[in-house]
Formats: structure tokens, C-alpha cells, sequence
């Protein structure tokens, strides 16, 4: 019965050798655990809160799916047109509005990606090995139906290398590894996670106090160059240690903006993707109480951060600081040092499911 918290993966630097392991793509989603008992269907979120609602075609494809009963981990996941991953498709889901979520569900549906089984019919799988869990996924799940899939899987390095790398195109997050004899063993780091990561120099916009107060560095605001020359904010760096968030205040303190000096981006008003300098503090769909507003900074401060990946013209989930570039310039910090990898179809990926 839910809730369930997900099993999870902790960071490795490379993929794990040995008989041991299974391999998984990375899906890039709202990890999910969905539970079907008959005619009822409940969407769980990875903070184990209901995300049912959001998502009415995956409720109907899990009913003609899922057996009459069963429990399955997996992600939630909506391709652009190009048929690659867009995760902030997936985050315009989460309204209050059901007319706008209907819309939606029809014009770019969300699909369910399975790739572990806790239970099927009457039987609680969460501790049998992976190897049994697995089998007992595809026994139940097959290959996947439209609106329904299983996650591809290899007991090949060689190959789980390729997809690290070849896959990056269909916008999924790397590899996950599994013991073959591991148990399911909610909320704890049990799995490995190697996801994708590049560095890259950036414009330190401004910055964010952090949520235990002002004295405190919470994270930098990044900026890119375009080609015309206009400075885009394209995420945050933060996941400071306490010592270093404190030695960050007097770091910044020469760079902040004097009084009626200019900002490329004073304009904004939009705070839940970039702040704003004189709009009110304002929430967020996935926190409404917290404070999104920032203080900015001359634009002459450079930083070199570690990424994951790019979607659009932002980088896909936070960054991670490296150090401060005081040998490079602003105007150096543009898109063209962003990699862009090969499109890949994620239906190739889940084409590789039904092996």
C-alpha cells in the first residue's frame, strides 16, 4: 500500500566492472512508484506525495498494462517532438488547472518508463534479489504497451558504455548500475548512478542568500553569452560546505552592484526561473514558500562549474562549483564551448526494451 520511498543511487566516477552488476540507462523524469489494485491507480512521487491527477493517460495506460495487481518503480517521461527527453514539458504538468493538465495529456503524453517490480499480484518482491525482481518486471509487464514501457538492460559493460555515451542524444542521464542479488531497499543509496558531466565557464550574475538566512551563501546564478551578445541566466551553482558558503560572502562583497549601476538582467520579473531585483520574493509550483529572490552582481566575475547536460538553452539540474576563473573574461563565457550530442529518438531506447 502506498506510500513507498524509491530505492536510490549514489555517484560513481565510472561504470562498475563485474558479474555482479546489471545496467540501466538513466531516465531523466519524476521517478515514480505506481500501484494498481483493480480499478484503482495511485502515482507516487519520489517524495512518496500523489502525482495521480497529473497524469490521467498514464492512469488509463497503467490500467491496461499493469496486472490487476502489482506495484512497479520507474519514471515518468515526455518526449519533445523531436522525440527526445524534455523534462520541463513534464514539469508544465504539475497545475492546479485540470483543463490545462487535460490539454496536455493529450498534445505531449506522458509515458512510464518500469525498470523494477516490488510487487505483482499477491506477492511482495522487495526482498528477492534484483535478478528475480527483474524477471518478475517483464513477466508482468512484457515488452510494454503504448503508454507503458521496460527499461532496457545489459549485463554488458562494453554496452552499457555505449549507451552512456550514444543515449546522451535522447536526452536520458547516463547509466545506473544494480547488484544482480541486491534487495529493494526503500530510500537508501544502494544502486550507483554515472550520469554525464562537463565543465564549462560561466558569468556569476548574482547569488542567493541561502534558506538559513543572509551572512550565508545558498547558490550563484549563472550566465552565457549568445552570439548578439545578451547575457542568459542557464541555472545555478551551489551544494557548498558550510565553510565555504560563509567564505563566499567576502568573496562576492567587491562585486556587488552599487547603487543605480546597470544589470543585463534587471528587467526580469519571472523570479521562479531567474529573480527579480525589485519584484516581491515568490514561490515556486514545487515549493511555494520558498524565496526566489537574488542580489546581483557586477557582470565580471567568472566561475568554472561541472554539468550534466543542457536542455534548451539551460543546463538540466544545478551545477556543481569548481573554482573561480579570475584569468578569464565575461565576454568569454559563451555557448559555443556547450557540447551538443548526436539527436537519438528515445524510441530507439525503448526499442532496445523489447530485446
Amino acid at each position: 500500500m502506498p506510500p513507498v520511498a524509491p530505492m536510490l543511487a549514489k555517484s560513481m566516477a565510472a561504470i562498475p566492472e563485474g558479474d555482479e552488476w546489471r545496467y540501466e540507462p538513466k531516465w531523466d523524469g519524476f521517478r515514480s512508484i505506481i500501484f494498481r489494485d483493480g480499478d484503482e491507480v495511485e502515482i507516487g512521487s519520489r517524495n512518496t506525495k500523489p502525482l495521480t491527477r497529473y497524469f490521467p493517460e498514464v492512469v488509463e495506460a497503467v490500467k491496461e498494462a499493469f496486472p490487476a495487481k502489482g506495484v512497479f518503480d520507474g519514471e515518468l517521461v515526455v518526449m519533445d517532438p523531436s522525440g527526445k527527453l524534455e523534462f520541463d514539458l513534464l514539469s508544465q504538468r504539475i497545475h492546479p488547472a485540470e483543463s490545462r493538465v487535460g490539454r496536455l495529456s493529450k498534445e505531449l503524453p506522458a509515458v512510464f518508463v518500469a525498470f523494477d517490480a516490488l510487487a505483482v499480484g499477491g506477492d511482495d518482491l522487495r526482498d528477492r534479489p534484483f535478478d528475480e525482481r527483474r524477471a518478475a518486471l517483464v513477466g508482468a509487464l512484457g515488452g510494454g504497451s503504448r503508454g507503458v514501457y521496460v527499461t532496457p538492460l545489459t549485463l554488458d559493460r562494453g554496452e552499457a558504455d555505449d549507451w552512456f555515451h550514444r543515449w546522451e542524444g535522447a536526452g536520458l542521464d547516463g547509466v545506473v548500475a544494480k547488484r544482480a542479488d541486491g534487495p529493494y531497499r526503500e530510500n537508501e543509496r544502494v544502486m550507483a548512478k554515472i550520469k554525464h558531466e562537463r565543465t564549462m565557464d560561466c558569468v556569476v550574475g548574482g547569488f542567493r542568500w541561502h534558506k538559513s538566512g543572509e551572512g550565508v551563501v545558498g547558490s550563484l546564478l549563472l550566465g552565457l553569452y549568445d552570439k548578439e551578445g545578451n547575457l542568459h541566466h542557464v541555472g545555478v551553482a551551489g551544494a557548498f560546505s558550510a565553510v565555504r558558503r560563509r567564505e563566499m560572502v567576502a568573496e562576492l562583497e567587491p562585486y556587488l552592484l552599487a547603487t543605480g549601476e546597470d544589470h543585463p538582467w534587471k528587467e526580469w520579473s519571472d523570479l521562479v526561473a531567474s529573480g527579480g531585483t525589485e519584484a516581491k520574493p515568490v514561490g515556486n509550483r514545487w515549493n511555494s514558500g520558498k524565496d526566489m529572490s537574488w542580489i546581483p552582481l557586477r557582470i565580471a566575475l567568472v566561475v568554472e562549474v561541472a554539468y550534466g547536460h543542457f536542455q534548451g538553452d539551460r543546463v538540466r539540474h544545478a551545477t556543481s562549483f569548481k573554482r573561480f576563473r579570475f584569468d578569464r573574461t565575461p565576454e568569454s563565457c559563451t555557448y559555443d564551448q556547450i557540447a551538443t550530442p548526436e539527436l537519438v529518438p528515445v524510441a530507439e531506447v525503448l526499442a532496445r526494451g523489447l530485446v
